[in-house]
């Protein structure tokens, strides 16, 4: 039988496809519930007092959602690893490829593969941001008790163009009321002014409370309250931290690769002119090296996704977005900051969860790996 009775046969390129796609689904199951509760920390208030522990986050999760709770917004994350992972390293392959035309021994420089890892990790935060607003956004509704959710129900009965154009927004009333009685000294011209100020949204979002992410968590009602850039808040910094997260990975683990075929051609008879001729290295030492880079790489690039988490679980009404550009108004914070999507007041908390995404990323690459080889092996 052609190919020796695999799934997949001769057809390569669909044998690869197939194994990289449960590769990153088992990755993304085994470590989903260690970076649900890495969102609830990074996510909680920002004061000492407010601070949540991690003990404090998994009784919220459980008494609110349950085990449950712990898999919640994995379909949201599957989907964006798939095209997210897919380009990293099929871009770092790309290239490097590129790098190793017209060399003798197809060696890939550390510098080579940190440059290649950082070109990769820019696409994929392009491709995966969509998919980790709505799976964080989910995230955060786990651990929200139902009472908490839809606080706008009773206040939409008084302005009824709110469930139109901004769903889930709270108005605060005691403002509502003070320009009231400031427009009240003006001859009116109108026969029901008030009731013409209510269908202006510029007036109801001048103040008011915004609606939590846990109700702004479906596409449909994304795109109606925050416009279609919302999908793509925190593209910053997650540019920055895909950049530096496969940067490091990708050299880390070249680094570590080299390492072990130095060691394996040493003890060879006779010595191999060059690292290729060593043989390739075995899959589970390299499933281990790759566990070790995810890591390292976690930990440079923590800060960065603490920064993406929460500004995508901040709701802006694409009605005050327009106001902000239509004032010119510019983000606060020092120019890397600004450049990097880092907000000035989350600074004393950018460290938080970093224990939980190193063990997060180690796990992930570490089964991402060994799932492909293993998965390799039996279709093709």
């Amino acid at each position: 039988m052609v190919g020796g009775g695999k799934p997949f046969g001769d057809s390569v390129f669909a044998g690869h496809a197939a194994a990289g796609a449960a590769a990153i689904s088992a990755s993304a199951v085994s470590v989903h519930p260690l970076d649900t509760v890495k969102s609830l920390l990074q996510l909680s208030a920002t004061g000492p007092k407010q601070k949540m522990g991690l003990r404090q986050a998994v009784d919220r999760l459980m008494s609110v959602s349950g085990p449950a709770g712990l898999y919640s917004g994995l379909g949201w994350s599957i989907f964006g690893k798939l095209p997210g992972v897919g380009a990293r390293f099929g871009i770092y392959e790309l290239l490097t490829a590129f790098y190793k035309d017209g060399r003798e021994d197809n060696h890939v420089y550390y510098s080579e593969a940190m440059l290649a890892g950082i070109t990769a990790g820019a696409v994929e935060a392009f491709l995966s941001t969509p998919f980790e607003l709505l799976k964080l956004r989910s995230q955060v509704g786990s651990a929200i008790p139902l009472k908490a959710k839809n606080t706008a129900n009773v206040i939409q009965d008084s302005f009824p163009l709110l469930s139109k154009l901004l769903p889930g927004y709270v108005p605060d009333i005691r403002v509502w009321n003070g320009s009231v009685s400031l427009l009240s000294n003006l001859s009116p011209k109108h026969p029901d002014m008030m009731g013409a100020l209510k269908q202006h949204p510029w007036m109801l979002t001048g103040s008011g409370k915004p609606p939590l992410p846990s109700d702004v968590q479906v596409p449909a009602r994304v795109i109606v309250l925050e416009g279609w850039g919302a999908l793509w808040r925190g593209l910053r910094p997650a540019i920055a931290r895909d950049c530096v997260f496969s940067g490091m990975f990708f050299s880390s683990w070249q680094f570590i690769h080299t390492a072990m075929l130095t060691w394996k051609s040493v003890n060879m008879n006779p010595e191999p002119r060059n690292l290729d001729e060593a043989g390739p290295v075995h899959p589970l030492a390299s499933s281990l090296a790759a566990g070790f880079s995810g890591v390292v790489a976690a930990a440079a690039s923590h800060t960065f996704d603490t920064a993406k988490s929460r500004s995508q679980c901040t709701v802006i009404p694409k009605y005050i977005a327009m106001e902000r550009r239509f004032h010119k108004w510019r983000a606060p914070g020092m120019w890397i900051e600004r450049m990097t999507g880092i907000s000035p007041a989350d600074r004393n908390v950018l460290f938080r969860g970093i224990g939980l995404r190193m063990a997060r990323s180690g796990i992930a690459s570490f089964v991402l790996v060994g799932s492909y080889y293993f998965a390799i092996d039996q279709l093709l």
